[in-house]
């Protein structure tokens, strides 16, 4: 099953912030915002440009689970360089098999090279349940004939 819709769909609804941190920001401060704006990544931005991304898989991974500290662990040391974009045409199906594929949760949306928002699993997810809770009740209305222009 292909699903319908594209990048820009998703960003009209949630919205197109993107929380950054930059390459030489603690890690405890790159944490620290992602537990103040509930997000499970951050883009890392050198100026206007996009270098990367952290998680919180990054976090767990490179610093807990490694014993390093996040006062003195630098951002630049555990993200992820070079990471997959997409731009606001990028299809919902496409991002999503990237994501499958290349095993990321967040995905940053680029217009260029400027970042124009971040989308996430859980963005996706939550945008194909309301397109199809809207198509069962556009299909129930056209069932039970109160679909407009029916008499």
């Amino acid at each position: 099953m292909k699903i319908a819709g594209s990048v820009s769909v998703v960003l009209s609804n949630k919205g197109s912030s993107a929380w950054t941190v930059g390459p030489d920001d603690t890690v405890l401060k790159a944490i620290t915002l992602m537990d103040e704006k509930n997000v499970g990544a951050l883009l890392v931005t050198q100026g206007e440009r996009l270098v990367g991304v952290v998680s919180e898989r990054d976090y767990t991974r490179k610093v807990a689970l490694k014993g390093r500290s996040s006062r003195e662990t630098l951002v630049r040391q555990i993200m992820a360089v070079d990471p997959v974009t997409v731009t606001p045409e990028t299809s919902v199906d496409e991002c999503l098999h990237l994501m499958t594929d290349k095993r990321v949760r967040h995905l940053p949306v680029l217009e260029g090279d400027k970042v124009v928002g971040v989308v996430s699993i859980g963005d996706l997810v939550n945008w194909v349940i309301s397109a199809q809770s809207a198509t069962i009740d556009h299909l129930q209305a056209y069932i039970s004939g109160h679909y407009p222009g029916m008499s």
